[in-house]
């Protein structure tokens, strides 16, 4: 499934930043201690509150900028972004990435006379059409601060974060299937309805079957307006794996899955 990924030069600049122990990590408050050797600044960034719910998705992001002494850095430009997550769907055990980045920027402050930067009432919150499958519950909020403005010298970088909780409400899905002992070439057809908290309506839910392991779905589609849905699968010799997962619209309701009690006798006996 495409995703958005993390800029891919910012992307790198934090990374290599990371790699290097040269990144200036969030602090509660900005010491000259916390200035690693060859540092010229350091910059925080934090979150109040930092757990954001169904009903309070705002927050207010403030973070600093120092010299390595200790002294307030006045004037700084500080790119400030939302970084949703998704976990990477990763059957093989391949050594990637396992996280999927979808970034928004939430702006660009300017430090003040005492080094001080604040971007009040930011909406913590899944912006777009992707799909929330595999979303993961914590928001990063990322603070770069680049010397020269040039993401392809990182050594001149400056890189915090902190992470927002996204506490969501859960739901549940029902089905029911046509039949539990299919063979190759037998139609499976699996009905169901989503059920999401009470006030939130379940129209367009996204709704996936998977029947192979390595694919993470064969099929998806979305809930009527009352949550109903239907999918239709023909079964192949091979298929292994019936699953059925939901991913809600909104990142503050939680997904569903269930295994279902299929059994493919094409399958070679073990």
């Amino acid at each position: 499934m495409p995703r958005k990924y993390l800029p891919t030069r910012l992307a790198a600049v934090a990374a290599l930043l990371l790699t290097a122990g040269a990144l200036s990590a969030p602090a509660a408050s900005a010491k000259s201690a916390d200035a690693a050797p060859g540092d010229a600044y350091v910059l925080t960034v934090s979150t109040d509150p930092a757990t954001t719910d169904y009903d309070n998705r705002r927050v207010d992001v403030t973070g600093t900028v120092t010299k390595a002494d200790g002294t307030p850095a006045p004037h700084i430009p500080v790119t400030v972004e939302e970084v949703v997550r998704f976990t990477t769907w990763n059957p093989w055990g391949d050594p990637i990435d396992p996280t999927y980045y979808e970034p928004r920027e939430l702006g660009r402050p300017v430090s003040d006379a005492d080094g001080r930067f604040t971007i009040p009432d930011v909406d913590i919150d899944h912006v777009g059409a992707s799909s929330l499958l595999n979303v993961q519950q914590g928001v990063r909020i990322t603070a770069l601060y680049d010397e020269d403005g040039d993401l392809d010298t990182p050594q001149d970088g400056y890189f915090a974060d902190t992470t927002v909780t996204a506490d969501a409400r859960s739901s549940s899905v029902t089905y029911t299937v046509n039949r539990k002992r299919l063979k190759a070439g037998d139609i499976l057809i699996v009905q169901g309805r989503v059920t999401l908290p009470e006030g939130v309506e379940p129209g367009d839910t996204e709704v996936f079957l998977q029947t192979y392991r390595e694919s993470q779905y064969r099929v998806r589609t979305t809930t009527r307006a009352d949550g109903a849905f239907m999918m239709l699968v023909r079964v192949r010799d091979y298929d292994d794996t019936f699953t059925l997962r939901t991913a809600s619209r909104d990142m503050y309701v939680s997904g569903a899955s269930r295994s279902l009690p299929i059994t493919n006798t094409s399958l070679p006996r073990r």
